[in-house]
């Protein structure tokens, strides 16, 4: 069966997550939505199918059977519910939404819909990250207690672009890249965010940069201090400088740029040997990879909306705490939104 794609913002990654698609068997980009005159013009170039200035205009002249999302941060919500009300299934690029109460209606309109929200966290098929949760899961490091987590990159050039206007983005630096890093935070402890506490500089760019979190994590009943550290006024550009180690009751797991290590208590520091490609576009690959096959029944969707609605409320937790310094409760912000 082949199945259909039309993309929803048609930039640079939009226009990869959509060549991507078309490479795969079985799959045809069949059209492209975006409100710039000059990505439509290329994508219309690129792939040889209609390019549309809004989404409205898109439906009404196709019904794909997958919509894949790269637009800006703010319109998401919006266009998954209008994808999700065509009957297509959904690719929706971090964050999943920019508020929790659009993101616990974007959970729920997918569950009754019967379709798939897959949200875009590539850092799930990472085979580094993957490794770290297996041995996580499987007790290398005894019952996890602490982690320490960190991010950077040189972030300020962006504050001039639609990623800089919070109407548009959500927020700075926290919203956009750091997202990844909260996400696999939880994904790799498999825990559910608790509470936080955040400081925030903005670096006089109106928009958060710098931010530090102290998290407060629950495993199955476990309890886990969490600090992170987001640095958008980095030095590496445009990739990110990242790092997640793992402090536990029998030692320590550690992912940093040098790849992962593992210590025992009392014991030497040890290298890690992981297989697999862990380029950007090999993962980017692997996780619409994984939305294909789950449609047609051959795996489990990797990435539900819980994912996202879980990484935006302990990002706006923490965004609320800089403001009102004090912490705040991420699963009460969750029950907040909720409908009665």
């Amino acid at each position: 069966m082949t199945l259909t794609v039309a993309g929803f913002g048609l930039g640079g990654l939009g226009q990869l997550e959509l060549q991507l698609f078309a490479d795969m068997d079985g799959v045809d980009v069949i059209a492209g939505a975006d409100p710039s005159g000059s990505a439509r013009k290329t994508f219309a170039s690129e792939f040889d199918v209609p390019a549309y200035e809004t989404t409205d205009e898109l439906l009404d002249e196709h019904a794909p059977d997958i919509v894949n999302i790269a637009s800006i941060h703010s319109v998401h919500h919006e266009q998954v519910l209008q994808a999700l009300d065509a009957g297509a299934h959904v690719h929706v690029e971090k964050p999943m939404t920019t508020t929790v109460e659009d993101a616990v209606a974007l959970a729920n309109a997918a569950a009754e819909s019967g379709q798939l929200v897959q949200v875009g966290y590539q850092r799930h098929f990472d085979p580094r990250f993957r490794e770290l949760r297996e041995r996580v899961d499987a007790g290398v490091v005894g019952t996890p207690h602490f982690v320490d987590a960190h991010l950077e990159q040189g972030w300020t050039d962006y504050t001039n672009t639609w990623r800089g206007d919070p109407e548009l983005s959500g927020g700075g630096f926290l919203y956009d890249s750091g997202s990844h890093l909260l996400d696999v935070l939880l994904w790799t402890l498999d825990a559910e965010p608790v509470s936080v506490s955040a400081t925030v500089d903005e670096r006089d760019t109106g928009v958060d940069i710098n931010s530090a979190l102290s998290v407060e994590l629950d495993r199955d009943g476990d309890h886990i201090v969490a600090s992170v550290g987001l640095v958008g006024d980095g030095p590496s550009t445009p990739a990110v400088g990242d790092s997640l180690e793992v402090y536990g009751t029998g030692g320590r797991l550690a992912y940093t740029g040098d790849g992962l290590t593992t210590t025992e208590s009392g014991g030497e520091t040890e290298p890690i040997t992981v297989e697999g490609e862990t380029d950007f576009v090999t993962l980017t690959e692997a996780k619409l990879g994984n939305l294909i096959d789950a449609i047609r029944g051959k795996a489990e969707l990797a990435l539900p909306p819980e994912h996202g609605l879980q990484a935006i409320a302990l990002t706006e937790a923490a965004a609320l705490s800089a403001d009102l310094g004090e912490r705040v409760d991420v699963q009460a912000l969750i029950a907040d939104a909720k409908p009665p």
